[in-house]
């Protein structure tokens, strides 16, 4: 049988070593010798002796969850073996992270992390209710965490003297040490007339980075 579907760049090689990589841009491959934790419902296919189980959240992760949409749906997946993780066809990012690094992410662009990786969901400070809920994950510790991005990310360098504002629809993540506030660029005059449909936007102050997709979320459904 002959197609280019066989080419050497889509077949899957045996791992060499425990953890994660790009299978492509699509695509994570995990290497799992232990434990790893995904995003629930974001396997495609696995080989060897894995179990997948939902990971339950104490009551407050679960609350901000129901009432937001945003937060962390996770699954944690036990054993040796190979899983490969995607979601909708989103390209993919592997982020390596050391100790003293703090990096917050929008629950939406979580695709799987190590177990060493600790998590928390916070509200966003200064961002209130507004936007159905700014409630994001806060990852510390030493391991890799992958991300998934609909379109290409841009990453925008954020400074004392050059503060950044971003849709709180668009934005993928951004370093935890950075300060948040809601910033409105309408008057309530201009959106009683109608406006322009960027009324609020999430403003980062001091001295990081912030990365945003090319494009507005989705209308979600709320998780319960």
């Amino acid at each position: 049988m002959h197609s280019d579907i066989f080419a050497k760049e889509h077949m899957a090689e045996p791992a060499t070593a425990a953890g994660m990589t790009l299978q492509n841009a699509k695509c994570v491959k995990y290497a799992v010798n232990g434990e790893a934790l995904a995003r629930q419902g974001s396997m495609i296919a696995f080989r060897g002796n894995l179990q997948f189980e939902k990971k339950g959240q104490g009551a407050g992760q679960f609350l901000k969850r129901a009432v937001t949409g945003e937060g962390l749906a996770l699954m944690s997946v036990r054993g040796q073996g190979e899983a490969w993780f995607a979601h909708e066809a989103a390209n993919c990012f592997i982020i390596d992270m050391a100790p003293g690094d703090a990096l917050t992410v929008n629950g939406r662009n979580v695709l799987c992390f190590d177990p060493t990786l600790a998590y928390e969901i916070k509200m966003v400070k200064g961002a209130g209710m507004v936007g159905g809920g700014l409630f994001n994950s806060v990852f510390t510790g030493q391991g890799r965490l992958a991300v998934i991005c609909e379109g290409t990310p841009v990453v925008i360098p954020v400074s004392p003297q050059y503060p950044v504002f971003v849709d709180t629809d668009a934005v993928v993540g951004w370093s935890a040490q950075l300060q948040t506030s809601l910033h409105r660029s309408q008057s309530f005059g201009s959106m009683l007339r109608g406006g322009s449909g960027e009324a609020v936007q999430l403003r980062l102050d001091g001295e990081g980075f912030v990365i945003v997709r090319p494009s507005e979320a989705r209308p979600t459904a709320a998780a319960h």
